[in-house]
This record gives structure tokens, C-alpha cells and sequence, in this order.
């Protein structure tokens, strides 16, 4: 086998001068020099695997098209074997698939598929190579993904959703482009819809990606096609004998996806009750390092039978992690064990409980309420609050460690978030969320138990605190006023009633103080984490004396190096103390799991922290340890780390909640010390219905260390 020099990538020449006005999501101007987003003089050529992802990228809800996964795979691998032709690296025809050339190209998505061709001994043929080849498509996947971010071409967003971004984006990174194009990936787009809707001639690139697209069945929610774009369609897949070849290759592959089942599928093991009783971390509460045993012994999917109940489906690992964050929205749902609870409220397509499109409309339309930087735009009134509760702390009393957190968030959350003051509520507000909780999320207690007269008259609050927030929140009564959190409900009510309509007001105003419970039994983790752990009291007091001394810093201060200690401790709470530790979800596709088959219509519970307390993950995981946040081991950058949840479903809000825990554990300890009460507490966690310290726990004031300024 001789070997040859690199090929030079080929680069889309075509110049679009005029597009279907029936294309979707098209701009209907004329774009001048399509291909120059590629040039080669400009910017890196994209690959048919990056300008695959690239067509079937659906903007409506942040993922692709609702591809079928096998059938995917197998695209994602003809993409790979189509781009290795193109470089002169191999052949095929409809009856075969050829080394021409071994060299690798540099792209770690196409030279581990090159090398395996060349390891080959037998000659074989495209769809033998396709159905080989679809187990890499995730990571192939993965890697163009990642290009595609650092390109500019794609924006990543929380919760695994990327968008195109917009072309200024790209002109600002490749001086050389200049178009009016929205965004970098309609140029691919265009580029394709000249072919299929004039009589453009393409070349073999465009008549590949036509196939493949294809053979994914998807034309029709990316175009309105009629009768004469369909026959161009079959034309075109007819033009280029590799483009023929590879798709006929997929078309057969993705036919049979049932073969890609594993015939001998893992029977999921049961979970022995009395050992799970007898079980230490149960007795402690510690659910995340109960799942991660069960876990251990039982394999990443696992079922609890509880007696008079139906089995509970378990699924714990890094490996789990890692799937429900890629491929879950195209198999599990949420809105099924949420609606239920939202009912309570009367609500129904709440944030929580919509999938697909919807969700991630109501996700982009409500991120700049959840945003840090909003956040650190007004931390002044974050000091301010806080301080007004801190000065009702007296040295020698001691203080009920989850009321005195959650109200301290609470006097912080609701005058930010809702303009309005809510301590007087909060008590009642809480008690019926949580007992809501327990009664249709958890379904340990009847439903008659939220129907009692005591959860009735806690009930009327959250009409009392919509009144409040309504009445005051009027354009005259809110001009000049920092934007906030109701506003941001309420104008979307306004503008769009059919996304949030007013039955959702109730939940959406009052999901703020909702966070603040969450918030404040984060705030009493690391304050009791603190307590117990004097030096690095020490080293926390001293970023917060370094930050508070000469005045009160700006949102912009909290940098990497100026809250390094207090940033990695935080990390380690919400490791050990996640207060979320499951999220639940309905299968709504059949899917293989690590080799299990998880079967349409069942619930299973994700446990995403029990790699918290995982040995290969986190190393001696029952020992707190902020330096494993520190390079090379940077612990927390893996798919086992997940305080905030997985999947298109991750906490919103998440950095907003690491920039108030830490604001707070950092004005607790520059002002006063506090101890653990009683001396001989034991620690133990309640885990219903989320994760909080046992309510015995009690912070004693010890000192005051800084007066506290008005």
C-alpha cells in the first residue's frame, strides 16, 4: 500500500444568487457567496459529518430532528466514510469499499474510522463498513459539535441545546466573511435549497449531504416540498455513485434497527430489600451514596421492589449521565410525572413539565431571569437584605439551621426576584409545596393529606402573594425599576398567552420563593460544613475580608482567583449535599441503556448524583476535599458531576444559585463565628421530599466578628 500526501479538503463553490421563497427558515434575500463561509483562505472547511449535524440542527428546540438514533448513526457514519472519499482515502462503489490511502487527515472524527479500514484484512462493502462504523457516531457526533462551538458556527446552551450563531459572530472570528445571512449555518442551507429548488448543478459534496439528509426522511420539516422538489430530490440522490452507494448503504441499515437491539439484553436486577434496609447511607439519608452501593453491586440499572408498590427502575453511573444528557429528550419525557403536581396549582405546560419545542421556547424566553448577570447587577440589594437579617443574630443564641437559611434566602429572593416581601407567607407557602411534593410527586401519603384544613388555609397564600405581585407590578408603579423576575412572567404573558398562559401565573410567581428553599438547605449544608471545618473557616473569612474591607465589591468582583477557596468549598457541598439527587422521567421511546432495556411508558428514577460517591469518579468520596476542583484532576468537568441535574431539564438558574451561596457563606463568615448546636449533634440528612439536614441541626453564634453597617 503506498502512502500519499494529505489531500486538500474541498470547499463548497457554488454562489447563491437567489433561494425558494418555500423554503423554511431561509432568508428570502438573496445571499450572495454562499460557499464564502468556507473559504479556505477564511476559516478551516467544514466536514460532510459538521455539515450533516448542521442541516438536521432544528433551531425550535435547540437539538436535531427528530432522527430515530440508529438511523442517525448511521448517516453520522456514511457522513465519515462519504468525507474520507472525498480526501482520496478510500473508494467505493456499490459493491465494495477500498483503501486508496492511509494517511491520516488530523481529524480525530475521521482518522479512528480510516485506521480501522486500513486494519482490515478481508475487502468490504459500504454497508458492512455503516453498521461497523454506528457505535462511533456519538463521539463523532461530540467532536463535530465541539468544532462547530469553537468555529462560532454553533452556540451551546445550558441543558445540552445548541442554536446557530448569529454571522456576526463568525465575521468577528473570519474577517473574510461577509454576508447577509442570518446566522453561519443558513449558508449550508441555502447552499442546499438552490439545489433541490432550481436547476443548479451540484457537485458531489451537495449531492452526499442531499442523500444522507435523505435518507434520515427530514427534507420535509426543513423545506415545503412539493411534487417537483420531491423528483428533484430522487434525481439528485441518483447523481454521484458514492453519494448513491453510501446511501443505499444507510437506507438498509436504517431499515432494520430492531437488529441493533441486543437479542440477549441484560435482565435488570432486583435490589435485596433487607440488605437495603440493613443499608448505613439509608439509615443517614445519604441517597446519593445509596444509589451509588446499589450501583456498585447491581450494575448502572437496577429495580427496587417495594412491597403493595410497583417497582421502583433505578439508573445510577457517569455512563447514565452522559446518556440522559445527549440522547434523552429523544426518549424520555417529564411532563407525565409532573402533571400531577402542577395540577395542584393550576397549571398546566409549566417550565418543568414540557419537552421538546416548547420547553426550550419557555427555556430562552425565561434565561435572562435566571442569569448571574442580573444577578450581579444588583448584589448591592443582595447586601443589603442580607444584612437586614444578620442583625437580628445576637452572640450566645443559637438558631434553627433550615429556617434561619431559607428565610435568610427567602428576605433576598423575593424583594430581587418579585419585588414584593414574603416572609410573613413563607412559612405556610413552603409547608404546602413540600406536602404537594410528598402527596403527587413522591406519592408516599394519600391525596387526601393535601386536603386537610391546615394545607387549605396554607393554600390561600399563593393567591395572597400573586395579589401582591400583580398590584405592584404596573408599568407606572415599575418604571425606573431594575427588571425583574415577575416582570419578565408577566410580559411573556402578555406577549405570548399560549406559551405562558395566565392558569400558569400562580406557579411561575411563586417558583422564585420555591427556589429559595432549595437555596437556603444549600445555604445550611455549607454553613454546617463550615462550622466543622475551622481552617477552612479561616480561609474563607480571609477572601471575605479581602472582598468586604474596603467596601462592598462589585457583581464582578467574585472572580476565580478572588473566591477560589470559597468557590471550590461550595463545589464540594453540592457534591456531597446535592439537594436534588434523582430526577424522574417517563420512557416515551423504547431504548438500550448500558445493555438494559427500558421499555415504552415505564418510570425510571435517574440517580445523577450517585457518581458523587463513586470510587472511579471521585476518589475516597466520603472525604471533603476542595482540592479535587483544582488541575490536573478537575473532578467536578465530567459527566459524574451533577448537583443541578441532566439533560434539557438542568437547572436553569444554577450559576446564579453558586453566586448567592457564595455572597452569602461569605458574609456569614466575615462577620460572625458561628458553631454547630447542640456540641454532640450528630449529622444525619432528610431526604423527603428533597435533601436537607436533619432539623435538629442548630447554628450557634459565637462571636461577632465585623460590626455590620447599616
Amino acid at each position: 500500500m503506498y502512502v500519499c500526501t494529505p489531500a486538500e479538503q474541498l470547499s463548497a463553490p457554488h454562489s447563491v444568487r437567489q433561494t425558494n421563497p418555500n423554503a423554511k427558515g431561509l432568508n428570502a434575500t438573496a445571499v450572495e457567496s454562499t460557499g464564502e463561509i468556507l473559504n479556505m483562505s477564511a476559516t478551516p472547511t467544514l466536514t460532510l459529518p459538521e455539515e450533516l449535524i448542521l442541516m438536521l440542527l432544528n433551531e425550535d428546540n435547540g437539538y436535531f430532528h427528530q432522527v430515530p438514533g440508529w438511523q442517525l448513526n448511521c448517516a453520522v457514519a456514511g457522513a465519515v466514510l462519504a468525507e474520507l472519499s472525498l480526501l482520496s482515502r478510500i473508494d467505493t462503489d456499490l459493491d465494495s469499499l477500498f483503501l486508496i490511502c492511509n494517511t491520516q487527515t488530523g481529524d480525530p472524527a475521521l482518522d479512528p474510522t480510516l485506521e480501522e479500514i486500513a486494519d482490515e484484512p478481508k475487502q468490504r462493502n459500504a454497508q458492512y463498513w455503516i453498521e461497523r462504523l454506528a457505535h462511533r457516531a456519538e463521539s463523532i457526533i461530540e467532536l463535530s459539535l465541539d468544532r462547530l462551538v469553537d468555529l462560532h458556527i454553533l452556540e451551546h446552551h445550558n441543558g445540552e441545546f445548541w442554536t446557530l450563531a448569529p454571522i456576526s459572530a463568525v465575521r468577528h472570528s473570519y474577517q473574510n466573511v461577509d454576508s447577509i445571512a442570518d446566522s453561519a449555518g443558513q449558508f449550508i442551507k441555502t447552499r442546499i435549497a438552490k439545489i433541490i429548488f432550481t436547476n443548479a448543478i451540484p457537485d458531489p459534496r451537495d449531492v452526499i449531504i442531499v442523500c444522507l439528509i435523505n435518507t434520515c426522511d427530514v427534507f420535509r420539516f426543513m423545506f415545503q416540498l412539493d411534487d417537483d422538489a420531491e423528483e428533484r430530490i430522487r434525481i439528485i440522490c441518483k447523481m454521484d455513485l458514492i453519494g448513491r452507494s453510501l446511501a443505499e448503504a444507510v437506507m438498509h441499515n436504517a431499515t432494520v434497527p430492531l437488529l441493533k437491539r441486543s437479542r440477549l439484553t441484560k435482565r435488570i436486577p432486583v435490589v435485596n430489600l433487607r440488605q437495603l434496609l440493613r443499608n448505613q447511607q439509608l439509615r443517614n439519608g445519604n441517597l446519593p451514596a445509596l444509589f451509588a452501593e446499589l450501583a456498585t453491586r447491581y450494575g448502572p440499572v437496577y429495580q427496587i421492589r417495594p412491597p403493595f408498590s410497583p417497582p421502583l427502575l433505578f439508573l445510577a453511573g457517569p455512563q447514565i449521565n452522559h446518556w440522559a444528557n445527549r440522547h434523552g429528550r429523544m426518549y424520555l419525557r417529564a411532563r407525565d410525572y409532573f402533571a400531577d403536581f402542577e395540577k395542584v396549582y393550576g397549571a398546566t405546560g409549566v417550565l418543568p413539565a414540557l419537552d421538546g419545542a416548547d420547553h426550550f421556547r419557555l427555556r430562552k424566553a425565561m434565561a435572562p431571569a435566571y442569569s448571574r448577570k442580573r444577578l450581579q447587577n444588583q448584589v448591592d440589594l443582595v447586601y443589603g437584605h442580607a444584612r437586614n437579617f444578620m442583625a437580628d443574630w445576637k452572640v450566645g443564641e443559637s438558631y434553627a439551621a433550615i429556617s434561619l437559611c431559607r428565610r435568610m434566602i427567602n428576605g433576598q429572593i423575593s424583594p430581587l426576584s418579585i419585588a414584593v416581601d414574603s416572609q410573613d407567607l413563607y412559612d405556610d407557602l413552603m409547608a404546602y409545596k413540600e406536602r404537594a411534593l410528598i402527596v403527587y410527586m413522591l406519592r408516599v401519603l394519600p391525596k387526601f393529606m393535601l386536603r386537610t384544613p391546615a394545607m387549605k388555609r396554607r393554600a390561600k397564600a399563593i393567591d395572597t402573594l400573586v395579589n401582591r405581585i400583580q398590584s405592584i407590578h404596573t408599568p407606572a408603579q415599575r418604571a425606573g425599576c431594575p427588571r425583574n423576575f415577575a416582570d419578565d412572567v408577566l410580559s411573556l404573558n402578555a406577549s405570548d398567552p399560549q406559551l405562558l398562559p395566565e392558569t400558569n401565573l400562580r406557579f411561575a410567581l411563586s417558583a422564585a420563593l420555591i427556589a429559595s428553599l432549595y437555596l437556603g438547605d444549600a445555604l445550611s449544608f455549607t454553613l454546617y460544613t463550615m462550622a466543622s471545618k475551622p481552617e477552612l473557616y479561616t480561609r474563607i473569612r480571609n477572601e471575605a475580608d479581602t472582598l468586604f474591607n474596603n467596601g462592598d465589591p462589585d457583581g464582578g468582583a467574585f472572580t476565580s482567583s478572588a473566591v477560589d477557596t470559597t468557590y471550590r468549598f461550595v463545589t464540594e457541598c453540592l457534591r456531597m449535599y446535592p439537594i436534588v439527587p434523582v430526577s424522574v422521567r417517563n420512557v416515551m421511546n423504547t431504548c438500550l441503556v448500558e445493555g438494559y432495556e427500558l421499555p415504552m411508558g415505564a418510570r425510571i428514577h435517574i440517580a445523577q448524583t450517585a457518581p458523587h460517591y463513586m470510587e472511579d469518579v471521585f476518589p475516597d468520596p466520603h472525604t471533603f476535599d476542595i482540592d479535587r476542583y483544582l488541575p490536573p484532576r478537575n473532578e467536578h468537568r465530567s459527566p459524574g458531576y451533577a448537583p443541578y441535574g441532566v439533560g434539557t431539564h438542568r437547572c436553569l438558574g444554577y450559576r446564579w444559585m453558586e453566586l448567592q451561596l457564595m455572597i452569602n457563606l461569605l458574609m456569614v463568615a466575615h462577620h460572625f463565628t458561628i458553631e454547630i448546636a447542640p456540641s454532640n449533634f450528630k449529622f444525619r440528612i432528610n431526604p423527603l421530599p428533597s435533601l436537607k439536614p436533619s432539623k435538629k441541626l442548630r447554628f450557634r453564634v459565637v462571636e461577632q466578628v465585623h460590626e455590620i453597617r447599616a
